[in-house]
């Protein structure tokens, strides 16, 4: 390894690779190592712009902290976590579809009755979620669980505002023996996503807008069923065609409903009224191999 040369360095690194055990972790190496230096011949960065890129992940990984992850923001605006999402998770018959975590989910969130309310500040105009959870022939699924959270209307979650009692917006609900869900909430609002660490500068000076569109988080799990991570987002909302993190998808655009007495609950899945204070939206679970077989 002492005649290593522009032309001959990539593959002496990758030849490296033959003491490494783990077969998966040589195959992601392997093009990693193949793809990391063939952009480099291609951009060919100056030693300063290097120490620049250092530089910036550096000051991405200082600001990230228990309630926030800015490598996992960096993946979003960059369309990396979308990419590995779809990879992961292709659609099968009528699944509802994924979206993004995001990096202000909470595994702690509190239990709650159906028809309880997330708002725990009882601030903003207040928003009725209702529908059913089945399988993807329409089956509902009893005891299914609902994990939500949102922003409150001021765009922040309450780990990013001191204002907010803990867990505000933050709920966990189960579906009832006809396996429909309802929970009522606050009306989600746009926001930008935090601009004040190396990210914020990143879309800067890219000259991207850092702006979301209203959504509510979910992840939506019943037994023998692959869990589902999505986002519901409200039609109408300016930034739905061009998201920060590019995690919006047309079957997740739902409009606000009017909302009915107890017919409510025959209403068509995503249909419209001039009322803006119901969303009535099915979540469909694709069965794991398991449950399949």
């Amino acid at each position: 390894m002492r005649d290593l040369t522009e032309e001959n360095l990539t593959e002496v690194v990758i030849r490296k690779l033959g003491d490494t055990d783990d077969p998966r972790l040589k195959q992601v190496m392997s093009s990693l190592i193949q793809y990391l230096h063939a952009f480099i011949r291609e951009v060919e960065p100056t030693q300063d712009e290097w120490s620049e890129a250092i530089k910036f992940l550096t000051e991405v990984g200082q600001k990230c902290t228990d309630e926030r992850q800015e490598f996992i923001l960096m993946s979003d605006t960059l369309g990396a976590s979308m990419l590995i999402d779809a990879i992961n998770n292709r659609k099968v018959d009528d699944a509802t579809e994924s979206s993004v975590l995001g990096p202000y989910y909470r595994e702690s969130a509190p239990e709650l009755e159906y028809g309880d309310s997330i708002n725990i500040t009882n601030e903003g105009d207040t928003l009725e979620v209702r529908g059913l959870v089945s399988d993807q022939y329409h089956n509902p699924i009893k005891g299914a669980i609902l994990d939500i959270w949102q922003t409150a209307p001021n765009g922040l979650y309450d780990v990013q505002d001191d204002k907010q009692p803990d867990m505000n917006l933050r709920g966990k609900i189960c579906t009832n023996r006809d396996g429909r869900y309802f929970f009522r909430t606050v009306r989600p609002a746009s926001y930008p996503i935090p601009t004040d660490g190396p990210v914020g500068e990143m879309l800067s000076a890219l000259g991207w807008h850092p702006n979301r569109p209203a959504h509510i988080h979910f992840i939506v799990s019943a037994k023998g069923y692959k869990p589902i991570t999505t986002q519901l987002f409200i039609e109408g909302d300016p930034y739905l065609d061009s998201d920060a993190v590019f995690a919006v998808k047309n079957s997740l655009v739902a409009n606000f409903i009017r909302p009915e007495s107890d017919s409510s609950q025959n209403t068509p899945s995503n249909s419209a009224s001039t009322l803006q204070n119901e969303i009535n939206y099915d979540f469909h679970l694709e069965p794991t191999p398991r449950a399949q077989s």
